[in-house]
């Protein structure tokens, strides 16, 4: 075998306890070689193990071509035992047998890798793995009962501070002028900034302590992926992109307009009200994720039952985050009387969604690459429309034209924030889908 799975076979052929396959024997070598009684050995519980060779009487073996008998290299050993030695620090600080499994299946070990140990699948191998550990006669807890996570009334209240402060800076844009305008509308972006911060802090959309983030190919990886400098690009495209694309497409530089009454362009606050309203679905969506996927983790025997189970659960709650955004597009953009922008909207916060799910259970870099890429496209779009006024550039600005062409203004967001969100939806229902996403931590939701 090779990759991830690779890490938890027992061992290689030529190392302690390595499976022979000419005398289909586990063998170690002398100086380590445990008692053949592996069950006693760990003081826990009588359970299967992978049946043991039988031995010579006399522990030897003829040697070719001589009368006398050898030694042999080894006496059988446990497996289980082995495989617990190698994760010895993960079965000692483990609550319940899930969390075994769910680390036995962050490092690769699949169904396939325990029937190698006389198992049936990795969730039976973890159950006689955490039996097995000495914990002063406490007895083992059912999987079933394990807790899940429960709604707490601070981040329930958390999640709605953002579109109660965005709805007053909405009313203070409309009722104000001149310098008053700049004040307040500085003031709403401030505290809506300082409640979204403590809104990812606490509650279902905050990242759980004690997860590392991932890296490229999913594994803990030391450093941070910040992705708020691109977010907020995202957002103030929402608000602002529409608008500056057309001026620019219109006439460049030159011909942007200079005496509206919201600005130098025309500013959409209903796409910025929808996103901060869905805050506080997009925390109850992330928290009935991770409740259903704890309880599944319960009940399946195996990750491919759990796989099958978790994916539909996922695609489900991404559509309901999705049917409620279309109902605060559509009322948002009655209520300020604007156009509803349903594409570049839910579009974005599909995308949002997902890479916040993402960074909740530790996968901060996929989310990261991909909000850099659908941030760099917008810019890319509006930097060819202004490149395009330079002499002989105006080749530049055909992919672009022709978008506007087709879909208007808003098809430049819908498709860059479309791409990005397909994008994660795939790299989720196979991340978000295994058992170690859903581990317990030390953080309650």
């Amino acid at each position: 075998m090779s990759g991830l799975g690779e890490l938890d076979r027992p061992a290689t052929p030529a190392s302690p306890g390595a499976w022979d396959e000419r005398s289909g024997e586990w063998l170690v070598s002398k100086d380590t070689a445990p008692s053949t009684d592996a069950r006693h050995d760990s003081g826990g519980p009588a359970v299967d193990t992978p049946a043991e060779s039988p031995a010579p009487t006399s522990g030897t073996r003829p040697c070719p071509g001589s009368g006398r008998v050898a030694p042999r290299r080894g006496g059988a050993v446990d497996p289980v035992k082995a495989l617990m030695h190698r994760h010895r620090e993960l079965c000692e600080r483990a609550v319940d047998p899930l969390e075994i499994a769910a680390g036995l299946e962050a490092h690769g070990v699949t169904d396939r890798t325990a029937a190698r140990f006389r198992h049936r699948d990795v969730f039976s191998l973890a159950e006689e793995m955490y039996a097995r550990v000495p914990r002063d006669g406490d007895t083992p807890p059912r999987p079933e009962s394990a807790p899940a996570p429960r709604a707490r009334l601070d981040w329930a209240l958390l999640t709605l501070l953002p579109g109660a402060l965005t709805t007053a800076t909405v009313v203070g844009l409309r009722l104000t002028h001149g310098q008053a305008r700049f004040l307040a509308v500085t003031a709403g972006v401030l505290a809506v900034a300082l409640a979204l911060r403590a809104a990812l802090r606490r509650g279902p959309l905050s990242r759980r302590r004690g997860r590392p983030s991932s890296s490229p190919r999913g594994g803990p990886h030391p450093g941070r992926h910040r992705t708020g400098g691109w977010t907020c690009w995202l957002l103030a495209y929402a608000a602002l992109g529409d608008g500056l694309l057309r001026a620019a497409a219109d006439g460049g530089p030159d011909g942007l307009p200079t005496g509206t009454a919201d600005g130098p362009w025309p500013l959409a606050a209903a796409p910025l009200l929808t996103l901060a309203l869905a805050c506080a679905p997009a925390a109850w969506c992330a928290h009935l994720l991770a409740v259903s996927a704890r309880r599944r983790l319960g009940t399946s025997r195996g990750l491919d039952e759990f796989v099958a189970s978790v994916r539909p659960l996922l695609l489900g709650i991404l559509a309901l985050f999705l049917c409620v955004l279309v109902l605060l597009t559509g009322a948002c953009a009655a209520a300020l009387g604007e156009p509803a922008a349903y594409a570049g909207t839910l579009t974005l916060g599909s995308l949002l969604l997902l890479s916040r799910l993402l960074t909740v259970h530790g996968f901060t870099h996929v989310p990261a690459v991909v909000l850099r890429a659908a941030g760099a496209a917008e810019a890319i779009a509006l930097a060819t429309l202004l490149a395009g006024r330079l002499p002989r550039c105006g080749f530049l600005t055909a992919p672009v034209d022709t978008l506007l062409a087709a879909w208007g203004p808003a098809g430049v967001p819908a498709l860059a924030c479309g791409a990005a969100a397909l994008t994660l939806l795939i790299h989720a229902t196979r991340i978000l889908t295994r058992a170690s996403a859903h581990a317990r931590t030390d953080q309650p939701c």
